[in-house]
């Protein structure tokens, strides 16, 4: 256990942690020169196309360090395991998963953007944790680096000594061995908490599945030792089974013999049912008494949407497509419900608009299931006129206006850390989402750092976009669930043809009702296609319609086959064309495609 180190590497959104994770591979030869690419541990398709890290990545690198524990060794051999981390708000639950398996952590620093918010977010995070941090700048070869300046932001910031603060560039590999020395001198060796080393418990931080497999937990171990073919349980389920394989990330899975105490790997468990493995959970032998870990607190969505399958056919599909789903990515949650319009489907809570994003992309891709996706919406405590109080996570269940006594929201604490240039262009920004400005601070180069509440659905509506755009992307945002307050806001339903559309359906703040209904019915208009009948297109809230458009019928010229003759003929092809259009719009049902419903939830 002496010779093992566990640590992650935290930092703000493109600050360059995959690519400093690149070099530690390099460095250490854990893969080969000629098998290196960009983002290694960035295993997801949809990561390197995005240029993100969504889900976190364990890896074991052999290190052989100067760091001699005797005076007769020249070299020692060191375990490193690593465990790369998303930077983006939305996956802040990946982290702090990560953060629970290891011992330390390396925080980066981008040199030429210097601390941001999710620098600071994550760093509570680490120091919640307990966990030893080592500071590191990075991007030091770049033109635009402010090595002094950065760094003075950083012993600031953690209140260390300009010592402590290493300067690497993960791109050129500039200092990145000496801070692989840093964690073996700085981060300290795993603990074991039990006397008894027959007694083995391992913390499940992640895992995945696999059709042949089952489920496959990633573990690290904190006591004893677990071999291939021993009898295992799942503490919470207290589901038994046998560890088919035991083994290591390097970065591909590769099977050994057992794992020890310290170590970080993964078990095969053949376990097929869904909802048996849980991250937090604690694996132990079947018959053990020895007490669990603690656990994590189960994620918070912050945004909610149904999700319905384009075809009620593709049910059964979507519903195991999500069991499976579940299974890399703990942090949704869903149950099922249904739409007289849509049919059967599922409410799903998501982390942000962009984890929904990532989502439904995924849904696509991984298991090719079509879906339908309604407006995110956050959740809403409603009070009715008979008493009642009642937790709406669904615009479309919203109660009739009449029948409401009040209405309560979640507000969220932020932080903005801007250059002061941008300030004016932010404090309108923030005006126009109904923000209270709280106090701010000052950083060494003249950025600022503005603590604000406003309301989650504001937040989600653009906030981070319009943010980055009057800030020209320099402006960086963290946040958190605050309090819930009295919410003034209404439901505004859409009708197609005087049916409502409850994918359509969306909460909005009274002040905004008729711009956002004019907009919508607009934006509507010029994505639905026309029918063969006329249809209205209308926005409703409070009781009455606020905004109207009439979209067109597509025409057919029911006299073109005819040559010459009376008139009267063709007088009566139109007369009776008109009558079957008047009975089509008595009974007619606009068909809107899947495409118009992901042109609007774009909206």
């Amino acid at each position: 256990m002496q010779n093992i180190r566990n640590f992650s590497i935290i930092a703000h959104i493109d600050h360059g942690k995959s690519t400093l994770a690149d070099r530690m591979l390099e460095i250490t030869k854990t893969v080969e020169k000629r098998k290196m690419k960009d983002q290694v541990l960035d295993q997801m398709e949809l990561e390197r196309e995005r240029g993100i890290t969504i889900k976190m990545q364990p890896v074991r690198m052999l290190y052989h360090s100067d760091c001699r524990q005797t005076q007769t060794d020249t070299q020692v051999e060191y375990i490193l395991n690593l465990i790369d981390t998303p930077g983006h708000i939305d996956f802040s639950y990946e982290v702090s998963r990560a953060l629970k398996a290891v011992d330390g952590a390396i925080l980066l620093v981008d040199a030429t953007q210097g601390v941001q918010a999710q620098t600071l977010t994550t760093l509570a995070m680490a120091r919640e944790f307990g966990l030893k941090i080592i500071p590191v700048l990075n991007k030091i070869d770049s033109p635009l680096a402010r090595v002094d300046e950065v760094k003075a932001e950083v012993i600031e910031t953690l209140g260390c000594s300009s010592e402590e603060v290493l300067k690497v560039s993960g791109k050129t590999g500039e200092g990145v061995e000496t801070l692989l020395e840093e964690v073996i001198k700085k981060i300290p060796a795993p603990t074991k908490e039990l006397k008894n080393d027959k007694d083995f418990r391992g913390l499940i931080f992640d895992f995945q599945y696999s059709d042949h497999k089952g489920i496959i937990v990633f573990v690290r171990v904190f006591d004893g030792k677990v071999s291939k073919n021993d009898k295992l349980t799942f503490s919470a389920a207290k589901e038994k089974f046998i560890a088919l394989e035991v083994g290591i990330f390097s970065p591909e899975a590769v099977s050994k013999e057992s794992l020890q105490a310290g170590e970080i790997g993964y078990i095969v468990t053949g376990v097929k049912k869904p909802g048996i493995a849980s991250v937090g959970d604690t694996v132990r032998f079947a018959n053990s008494n020895v007490e669990t870990l603690g656990g994590y607190m189960k994620p918070f969505p912050v945004v909610w949407a149904s999700v319905y399958p384009e075809s009620q056919d593709d049910f059964a599909d979507l519903s195991r497509a999500l069991d499976k789903l579940q299974l890399t990515d703990s942090s949704f949650s869903y149950e099922e419900e249904a739409s007289g319009l849509l049919g059967r489907g599922f409410r799903i809570g998501f982390l942000g608009t962009l984890h929904m994003e990532i989502f439904v992309e995924r849904l696509h891709r991984e298991f090719d299931v079509g879906v339908i996706v309604t407006s995110p919406s956050i959740m809403y405590d409603i009070k009715s006129k008979n008493g009642k109080t009642e937790r709406i996570y669904s615009p479309s269940l919203f109660p009739n206006f009449g029948d409401i006594e009040s209405i309560s929201e979640p507000w969220v604490d932020i932080e903005i850390i801007t250059p002061n240039d941008y300030m004016s262009l932010i404090m309108q920004l923030l005006f126009e989402h109904e923000a209270e400005i709280g106090d701010s601070d000052v950083f060494g180069d003249g950025r600022i750092k503005l603590h604000s509440k406003l309301p989650l659905r504001e937040l989600m509506r653009g906030f981070f976009d319009k943010l980055k755009s009057v800030s020209a992307g320099y402006a960086s945002i963290s946040y958190k669930i605050g309090e819930m307050r009295t919410a003034d806001v209404a439901r505004l339903d859409i009708l197609v043809a005087e049916e409502m559309v409850p994918a359509f359906t969306k909460v909005v703040s009274k002040r905004r009702l008729e711009e956002e209904a004019r907009s919508f019915v607009e934006k509507l208009f010029n994505v639905l296609p026309r029918q063969m009948f006329v249809a209205k297109i209308q926005a409703q809230a409070l009781g009455r319609i606020i905004s109207s458009k009439t979209l067109s019928a597509l025409k057919k010229d029911v006299t073109g086959h005819l040559y010459g003759g009376d008139i009267t003929r063709k007088m009566k092809l139109r007369e009776k064309q008109k009558k079957g259009k008047k009975k089509m719009k008595a009974r007619g049902k606009v068909n809107i495609p899947q495409d118009v419903f992901l042109k609007m939830m774009k909206s």
